[in-house]
């Protein structure tokens, strides 16, 4: 049998290197993509060429009605969603002096709420079924904090607080649910950081001197997706090279 894996915000790097592993393994590939995004197809078409038969629906993560109309043309389409990752994410920074309601409503909507309007849309479903994985994407700053992320790092703290709960409900219904919290992956957000800040503050906070990769990420996706991990649920498991244990 083939298993459906949806992936949220999927054409990012990290969520590319998710949806490229994911197909590796044999799981057919969904992902979605914001709306007002106009390369969506190029995207799709780029996929196609190195062999990946993706494909991809317009969603307003953020918005309940907006994921609750793609999850149903998703299973009208496709079929029932098996493994969720819930991977769309945004960062505003800036000190909370200077946060204003609108990036901290920005960011918690669509980190956090997120979490929410997606799971609920498959959550039951893969609970009937007796098999589903809902896999939710936090950071190393939702456990550590980091200046100028207030917003931020709520938000993805707030992440496995969702996952801790869901977990105890569903637990006995052949459903997991889990987090993982990366720590600085080597993604085009994180690039895009002036190189010297990379290099003096950023690398040196990391015992294992570099940055993640993505494909490192995705390889944890797909152990917490697999039947391996069945007795996986509730869980926090950390990617970042060190920079923070707990």
């Amino acid at each position: 049998m083939t298993r459906i894996a949806l992936v949220t915000g999927g054409m990012g790097g990290l969520g590319e290197g998710i949806c490229i592993k994911m197909a590796a393994l044999g799981y057919r590939v969904i992902t979605t993509h914001s709306p007002g995004n106009t390369k969506a197809g190029e995207w799709l078409a780029a996929m196609r060429e190195q062999g990946h038969d993706f494909r991809a629906y317009p969603c307003d993560v953020a918005d309940y009605d907006s994921a609750s109309a793609c999850v149903a043309q998703i299973v009208r389409d496709v079929g029932p969603v098996d493994v969720l990752v819930n991977n769309a994410g945004i960062a505003r920074d800036m000190t909370f002096k200077k946060m204003d309601k609108i990036n901290w409503d920005l960011v918690m909507r669509t980190n956090l709420d997120s979490i929410f309007n997606m799971s609920k849309q498959v959550c039951e479903g893969m609970a009937d079924r007796g098999w589903g994985r809902i896999i939710n994407i936090s950071s190393v700053n939702g456990q550590k904090g980091a200046f100028g992320q207030t917003n931020y790092s709520a938000a993805k703290a707030g992440v496995h607080g969702f996952t801790k709960s869901l977990a105890l409900e569903v637990a006995r219904r052949g459903v997991t649910v889990n987090t993982i919290s990366p720590g600085y992956i080597g993604t085009r957000m994180v690039t895009a950081i002036p190189q010297s800040i990379l290099d003096s503050k950023i690398v040196p906070q990391i015992p294992m001197g570099r940055l993640g990769k993505p494909e490192e990420v995705a390889g944890l996706v797909a152990y917490l997706a697999s039947e391996e991990a069945a007795f996986v649920t509730g869980a926090n498991i950390a990617i970042n090279g060190g920079q923070h244990m707990c």
